[in-house]
C-alpha cells in the first residue's frame, strides 16, 4: 500500500483510476498529500448514459428514509473512519481537519467550524426541507401527487442529476448540495482543485449510511469535463468569480454561485451609536479567514467613515498568521500563492486612485503579505473610500478585506448593486421598507446581526427544492 493515498473518480458507483493525475500539495511545504485521477469529457459523456438508473436508485427510497440516512452520513462525516481513495487507506475525523488544513490553509479551527455546519445540514434535513418547500408533505414527492392546504399538487423531477462545479475556498459550501440526496437527486461533483476531502469525505458517509453508491459521481475533469457537466445533467450550481459565472447568467438550469459583494448598512437612526456595532462588523468581516461570498466586504455609512474605518482597523490589523492547530488561528493561507499575489497587486493599484487609504497599516506593523513557515497569507485590510466611484469601494478577496465607504442613506440603494447577504442596522421602517423591496439583495438582516448568520430553512442564494422539483397541474380519474 503507497503511502500517499489515491482518489479515484466515482464513476456512478465504480472507483476508477486513470493514467492522469495531479497531484494535491501542503501549502506550506509542497509535499504531496494525495494523488487524484482526473478524467476527460469523453468518460463523462459516456457515463451520463446511466444518470438514469443513478436516480432509480434513489427512487427506491422514501424521502423520509434520505433523510434518515443523511443524519447518520452527517455523524458519520463528523466523527467517523471512513474509506480515504481505492489503495486501503482510511481517514479518521481528525486526520481528515489536518489533511484539509495542509492543502487548504485553512487552519483547524476553521475546518472544524466549516465540519459542523454540514454536521447540522445533513442532520437537520427535515427542518430545511420544510422550509425550502413552505411545509410540503414530502409524501407527495414519493407518491408523485397528493393533496395538501386544501390543493392537488403534483411534482416531477427537473433533472436527471445535479451537476456541481465546486470551488476550493471553503469545505461547507458543499452544504448547498446535500439536500439533493434527500430530495433523490444523483449528484455529479467536480472538485475544486485543491480541495477534493471534503466532498468525497462526504459520499464515503452516505454510502456508509446505506445510500446507493450510484448515485454519486466524482469527477476531477478539466474545463471541458466541468463544462460537459453545466449542460448535460439538467441542473447544475457553478461556483467562481464574476468571468467564469457571467457566461452562464441567462440559463436557469444553472444556479450561479459568483462573488457575493456582502455588506453592512447603518442607517441615519443608528449612526450615532456605530461603537456598538464594532464587533459584530468586525465578526462579519473576518470570520472564515474571509473566505466566505457571506463575507461583509463593504460597510456603508453616512457618517463617520473615518472613524469606524479606524476602528475596525485597530480590530483585524494585529491579526497575524499563526500556526495551522493554533486554536485561535483567524487568517488561512493560500494553496496557491499567486492568488495571494494578484490580491496583494489588486489592492495597491487600488489605492493608488485617490480617494481610498489603506486604514489597517498603521496598526499591521508590516507587509500585508506575510511568507511564514512556507505559507503564504494576507493579513486584514480596512479601506476607508470617499465614494462608491473608488475601485475598491465595491470589491470582494478572498481575505479579511472590507472598504468602508461613505454614501448619504437615500443613495445607498442606487448604488450598493447586488449583494448576497445585507445586515441593515436600522429601526426606521421606511428605510426597511425600501430594503425589503429592493430585487437585488438575496438575504437581508434587520439589526445587528452577522452577515455570516445563516438560517438552513430559508434559502440565501437559491431555493434547492424549486430548483430540482417543478410543480405540474395534474387531474386524476381514477
Amino acid at each position: 500500500m503507497s503511502n500517499v493515498p489515491h482518489l479515484p473518480v466515482l464513476r456512478l458507483g465504480r472507483s476508477y483510476e486513470s493514467l492522469d493525475k495531479l497531484e494535491i500539495k501542503d501549502h506550506r511545504t509542497g509535499e504531496v498529500r494525495a494523488v487524484v485521477s482526473t478524467i476527460n469529457a469523453g468518460i463523462l459523456r459516456k457515463d451520463f448514459r446511466k444518470l438514469g438508473d443513478a436516480r432509480k436508485a434513489l427512487a427506491k427510497f422514501s424521502v423520509a428514509e434520505l433523510m434518515a440516512m443523511s443524519a447518520k452520513a452527517g455523524e458519520f462525516f463528523l466523527n467517523g473512519t471512513l474509506p480515504l481513495g481505492d489503495k486501503g487507506h482510511t481517514q479518521t475525523a481528525d486526520e481528515y481537519v489536518a489533511t484539509l488544513s495542509t492543502t487548504s490553509g485553512l487552519p483547524h479551527v476553521m475546518v472544524r467550524r466549516n465540519m459542523a455546519k454540514l454536521h447540522y445540514a445533513l442532520t437537520h434535513l427535515d427542518v430545511i426541507l420544510n422550509g425550502l418547500s413552505r411545509g410540503l408533505d414530502m409524501t407527495i414527492i414519493d407518491r408523485g401527487f397528493g393533496e395538501q392546504f386544501g390543493t392537488k399538487l403534483s411534482f416531477f423531477p427537473a433533472c436527471e442529476a445535479l451537476g456541481l462545479v465546486m470551488p476550493s475556498n471553503s469545505p461547507a459550501v458543499n452544504s448547498l448540495w446535500l439536500p439533493a440526496i434527500a430530495l433523490k437527486t444523483p449528484v455529479v461533483i467536480k472538485p475544486g482543485r485543491d480541495e477534493p476531502w471534503t466532498p468525497f469525505r462526504l459520499i464515503q458517509a452516505f454510502i456508509a449510511a446505506g445510500v446507493p453508491a450510484e448515485a454519486f459521481g466524482f469527477y476531477p475533469t478539466d474545463h471541458e469535463g466541468a463544462s460537459e457537466i453545466l449542460k448535460s445533467c439538467g441542473r447544475a450550481l457553478i461556483f467562481g468569480d464574476k468571468s467564469t459565472t457571467q457566461q452562464y447568467a441567462n440559463n436557469p438550469a444553472i444556479q450561479l454561485h459568483g462573488p457575493g459583494w456582502s455588506k453592512v448598512l447603518i442607517g441615519e437612526d443608528c449612526i450615532e451609536n456605530w461603537r456598538e456595532y464594532i464587533d459584530v462588523i468586525a465578526g462579519a468581516i473576518s470570520d472564515n479567514g474571509g473566505r466566505s461570498c457571506i463575507n461583509a466586504s463593504a460597510v456603508v455609512v453616512a457618517r463617520y467613515a473615518a472613524e469606524i474605518a479606524d476602528a475596525l482597523a485597530q480590530k483585524l490589523g494585529p491579526i497575524a498568521p499563526t500556526a495551522n492547530d493554533d486554536p485561535n488561528a483567524r487568517l488561512s493561507g493560500f494553496a496557491n500563492a499567486k492568488m495571494a499575489d494578484f490580491i496583494e497587486a489588486s489592492i495597491e493599484d487600488g489605492l493608488a486612485v485617490p480617494g481610498a487609504e489603506d486604514v489597517t497599516a498603521k496598526y499591521r506593523g508590516g507587509p500585508r503579505k506575510v511568507v511564514q513557515d512556507g505559507g503564504t497569507f494576507l493579513r486584514p485590510t480596512i479601506v476607508r473610500c470617499d465614494s462608491f466611484k473608488h475601485p475598491l469601494a465595491n470589491k470582494e478577496f478572498l481575505c479579511p478585506y472590507a472598504s468602508v465607504v461613505t454614501c448619504p442613506q437615500p443613495e445607498m440603494l442606487a448604488n450598493i448593486g447586488y449583494t448576497l447577504a445585507c445586515t441593515a442596522i436600522t429601526k426606521d421602517a421606511a428605510f426597511i421598507g425600501e430594503l425589503e423591496a429592493y430585487p437585488e439583495i438575496e438575504r437581508l438582516n434587520i439589526g445587528p446581526v452577522s452577515t455570516m448568520a445563516i438560517s438552513w430553512d430559508q434559502p440565501h442564494e437559491g431555493n434547492m427544492f424549486e430548483f430540482l422539483w417543478k410543480r405540474r397541474s395534474i387531474e386524476r380519474a381514477w
